[in-house]
């Protein structure tokens, strides 16, 4: 009996002491040494393993994801997340940076018909497609994953952003669907947000570039409140730039006004040059910041200069 009673005594602080450690460590903040490592917590500030991750995002419909474009850490966990969802249920992925033009060129690549300098091309694909997006797309086709290009087209939202919404007038039907049936540029946080951080110009000219900006968001939540239509059981993981997702302004505010009833979970980028709001509902994804773009204005302005200097669009 008492060697059975202190078999049984060890088995069991065992089992405590490895529950116990299974419990610090998901608690314990991993150290960002690196730009590819990251660490998120809840808005309270609680640290979360990525399976914690997955659990926490499990019931939304939609997951939307902020990025800084080309963050090594961010896109590897968009990756690594999207790969846990995926044991989870099924998942579709939803992108910022294809449109919806391009979509019948996905298609095709998904489906092995086409290689992969052809896709890039006939897709325009990002210049840093490869190091940031190439691995959730291979993910996705290898695992049969939809992926939705979800956006419109960045040569013609340019456009709006000179004239303004009018020139989806100018458009052909076939064209104009590749944007969202309805752009609402009525006052809002997220265009208050917009007029404090991004405008240039005239109060003209910030109304127009504030439509170019709100035409993404728009369009993007249109395709995925579509697609969430035809499949109600798979989830869709949303991945965007910071500003469309921070704080729910943008993109999920677009969402809820097409469907109020869609789950929507948020997680943003953030860093300690570039927090959120105390009271955001958003998981906190922690990562080193990238290096800075510029040291001074002038080095902005040049920069800004020949990005303009090598623009082709034409708006007809």
């Amino acid at each position: 009996m008492n060697r059975t009673f202190a078999t049984k005594a060890r088995r069991w602080l065992l089992a405590a002491s490895l529950a116990c450690l299974a419990s610090a460590a998901s608690a314990a903040p991993q150290a960002l040494n690196t730009l590819f490592d990251y660490q998120v917590s809840t808005p309270d500030g609680k640290a979360l393993t990525l399976a914690e991750v997955a659990k926490h995002v499990d019931d939304a419909d939609i997951v939307l994801i902020g990025e800084w474009h080309g963050h090594p850490g961010v896109h590897r966990f968009q990756t690594e997340l999207l790969q846990a969802l995926s044991k989870r249920h099924a998942v579709a992925l939803s992108m910022e940076q294809f449109s919806r033009d391009a979509q019948p060129v996905l298609n095709r690549y998904l489906a092995d018909e086409l290689g992969e300098d052809s896709f890039k091309r006939e897709a325009n694909a990002w210049d840093n497609y490869d190091g940031s997006y190439r691995p959730l797309i291979e993910f996705a086709k290898q695992h049969n994953i939809d992926v939705l290009a979800a956006n419109a087209p960045k040569r013609m939202v340019s456009c709006i952003g000179r004239q303004g919404l009018s020139y989806l007038e100018t458009l052909p039907a076939a064209q104009r669907a590749w944007f969202a049936d309805t752009i609402d540029t009525r006052d809002s946080a997220y265009k208050s947000v917009f007029k404090a951080n991004m405008h240039h110009g005239t109060p003209s000219q910030t109304e127009s570039q504030y439509a170019a900006q709100l035409a993404w968001d728009a369009t993007m939540a249109e395709s995925m409140v579509r697609y969430h239509q035809t499949h109600p059981e798979t989830q869709i993981v949303h991945v965007a730039g910071r500003f469309h997702i921070a704080e729910g302004l943008g993109t999920a505010q677009q969402i809820r006004q097409r469907n109020n009833k869609l789950r929507i979970a948020l997680i943003t980028p953030v860093s300690d040059e570039a927090p959120l709001a105390d009271n955001a509902p958003d998981l906190r994804l922690k990562v080193q910041p990238l290096p800075a773009r510029w040291r001074s204005m002038n080095e902005m302005r040049e920069a800004v200069s020949a990005m303009k200097g090598t623009s082709s669009s034409v708006c007809e």
